[in-house]
């Protein structure tokens, strides 16, 4: 979950804040997408899906930083299962649209439906919704402290990540999992990004977005500048480089400075809104995922971004000491592991949610 809770609206409904964003190669001829919601999915929050939320994958073909295929998620009533009353079912469809359909609303080709907690399967097509482990890894109490040291005493704390205690270790989230054949995405080079909106009667309106990770948590996380984290999740990425170049270029410059990585700072800042501006996960369709410091190229689901991101931050090589649980990835579809048990999960205390303001 390198995004939680970081909205007025994620802290109210879990159930439409998106964490993360997977993006890679499955079967042959084919590229996985997977997105996350429900940061502590079962613990502290839910592991359910909002049925008045459209969920969508979308796509930038031709580098203008707006969508040209999308692929929405939409869910049905939860019911209990006929043997379970702690089991949550609900049924869902997933439509691909493309051209006027692609930006806004639930229009499109229905390519497949399902239910949750289950893998489907249809014309080349998977998809799983459901209960999955966390596959981010972080130490948020270090990323706490070297924030802190930054904005309130205007400094490097390095020395921070030698906590080295995954504090999202053995929690788990909800997923949903879609894999396609290629050509659905479209050729080449691709940029990709996730969304949750609320959608019942009212029009369309987008509450959560992921393109990056950790761009609200680390890069737009000013604490005198709080609005720009809900601004962010609020926009699209073609309003990128106008709303959010100067703070993300004066964080890097100022982080840089105080670790002494850079001779100008002021350059090093917009050469990262360069890298993260417009913030969508770009990918090579057909080739292997992979996130790392020298580039970007999709995402697997053990990559170890939490590093990337703070190396790029600072400018020097920066970890936190803790890693994915790689054991915990399959394979095959649905490429996610079981969830973490409840015995598994002994001992790990929810999530607090932050207070709404």
């Amino acid at each position: 979950m390198s995004h939680h809770f970081d909205t007025p609206t994620a802290k109210e409904d879990p159930r439409v804040n998106v964490c993360d964003l997977y993006l890679f190669a499955g079967a042959p001829g084919t590229t996985v997408m997977a997105m996350t919601v429900n940061p502590d999915a079962g613990l502290s929050g839910p592991d359910t899906f909002r049925g008045e939320g459209l969920y969508a994958f979308r796509f930038d073909l031709n580098h203008d930083a707006k969508e040209e295929v999308t692929f929405k998620f939409r869910f049905g009533d939860v019911r209990h299962a006929d043997t379970d009353e702690h089991s949550h079912i609900q049924t869902f469809h997933v439509r691909r649209a493309t051209g006027k359909e692609a930006f806004r609303g639930e229009a499109g080709e229905t390519l497949i439906e399902g239910e949750t907690g289950k893998i489907g399967s249809k014309s080349g097509i998977r998809v799983y919704a459901g209960l999955a482990p966390d596959m981010f890894a972080g130490d948020a109490v270090a990323l706490h402290a070297f924030l802190t040291a930054f904005y309130h005493e205007k400094r490097y704390n390095g020395d921070a990540f030698l906590h080295r205690q995954d504090f999202f270790a053995k929690r788990n989230v909800t997923a949903m999992v879609l894999e396609v054949p290629s050509r659905l995405i479209g050729e080449g080079k691709v940029h990709g990004w996730a969304t949750a909106s609320l959608f019942g009667h009212a029009p369309e309106v987008q509450v959560s977005r992921w393109g990056l990770p950790l761009i609200t948590h680390l890069f737009l996380n000013d604490p005198a500048r709080q609005e720009l984290r809900e601004e962010f999740n609020r926009s699209i990425p073609s309003e990128d480089v106008a709303k959010f170049s100067g703070p993300i270029a004066e964080f890097a410059a100022k982080m840089t400075t105080y670790s002494g990585s850079v001779f100008n700072p002021s350059e090093y800042g917009k050469q990262i809104v360069r890298r993260l501006l417009p913030t969508t996960l770009p990918y090579e369709l057909g080739t292997e995922g992979a996130f790392d410091h020298a580039s970007f190229n999709g995402r697997a689901l053990a990559d170890d971004v939490m590093d990337v991101m703070l190396t790029l931050a600072s400018n020097k090589p920066l970890g936190d000491g803790v890693a994915p649980d790689r054991s915990r990835v399959r394979s095959d579809f649905p490429y996610f592991g079981e969830p973490y048990t409840s015995v598994e999960q002994v001992g790990v205390t929810p999530v607090p949610r932050p207070p709404k303001k």
